[in-house]
């Protein structure tokens, strides 16, 4: 069964291509939106290992990885300081991206 803002945009005479894209992707899109940033942060820290040891390269992911091995805690927790810090501000920019998508959503306006 249709939604209700198709039905009323198709009954309104718009094609079905404007029906499509500025109807039903918009609502669409903020799933998709908001599960890219979780997606991002993953492969982010699995892939990032996984370059570094395929290609002998030093960087974050390996040396967080040799560091949780040999028990070393303040590596450990600046890692994952920075891997949280990351992932917090890729969330925001998902969230931020989400005014971009739909303009209906609006944080400015909510005050709770």
């Amino acid at each position: 069964t249709p939604r209700q803002y198709v039905v009323t945009a198709r009954a309104k005479g718009l094609s079905e291509r404007r029906v499509l894209y500025g109807h039903v992707f918009r609502n669409a899109m903020l799933l998709v939106v908001s599960g890219i940033p979780q997606a991002f942060i993953s492969v982010f820290f699995a892939g990032s290992l996984l370059i570094e040891v395929i290609f002998s390269l030093d960087g974050l992911g390996r040396m967080s990885y040799e560091a949780a091995v040999s028990r070393d805690y303040p590596v450990v927790f600046g890692s994952l300081f920075i891997f949280t810090l990351f992932g917090l501000l890729i969330k925001l920019v998902g969230d931020l991206c989400y005014t971009l998508v739909d303009p209906r959503i609006d944080f400015a306006a909510r005050n709770a």
